[in-house]
């Protein structure tokens, strides 16, 4: 039998071949939990949107991009951070005539985005510059803040496919 009678030649292989198995590299490249397979470089979503949204609440840019485990992760960590400076009577910035400083903390106490907003303005938070842990507690604050800020770089380059 042969390519003379029709059929097919003995060495092609009768029906379809399956794919190779994935190599130990491309199977320690995978996305996490649920996330879709894409590869590095390609943009995921609105980078705009991802990161007002990880701006207005920790993780949830990462949580838009499909990294849930990621984004959850982040929003238990800056919400701790905030959790434990409120706690302690810490200090929410915001300007003050005549005080330089204020002017550059404030920005960074504001990363913390929506949860700024809600302290400052809902709830009316200001601290208390008696009690004991007031120190520790402004600085819980606006490292709670600015590691939002880091969230939302990462968020926007997450989105624009620069990072996995």
């Amino acid at each position: 039998m042969g390519a003379a009678d029709g059929s097919p030649p003995a060495s092609a292989p009768a029906g379809p071949q399956a794919p190779p198995p994935p190599s130990r590299a491309a199977a320690a490249s995978e996305p996490h939990a649920g996330a879709p397979a894409a590869p590095a470089g390609v943009p995921r979503g609105n980078r705009y949107l991802a990161a007002v949204l990880a701006w207005l609440v920790p993780g949830l840019g990462h949580v838009y991009l499909g990294r849930w485990l990621r984004g959850a992760a982040f929003c238990a960590l800056v919400s701790a951070a905030a959790v434990v400076g409120v706690s302690l009577d810490g200090k929410l910035w915001r300007p003050v005539a005549g005080k330089p400083l204020s002017y550059l903390a404030t920005p960074g106490a504001m990363g913390l985005g929506g949860g700024y907003f809600v302290l400052r303005t809902g709830l009316g938070y200001q601290g208390d510059v008696t009690a004991a842990g007031y120190e520790y507690g402004s600085a819980f604050l606006l490292t709670a803040g600015l590691m939002n800020v880091l969230l939302v770089l990462d968020a926007w380059d997450v989105s624009r496919g620069r990072k996995r």
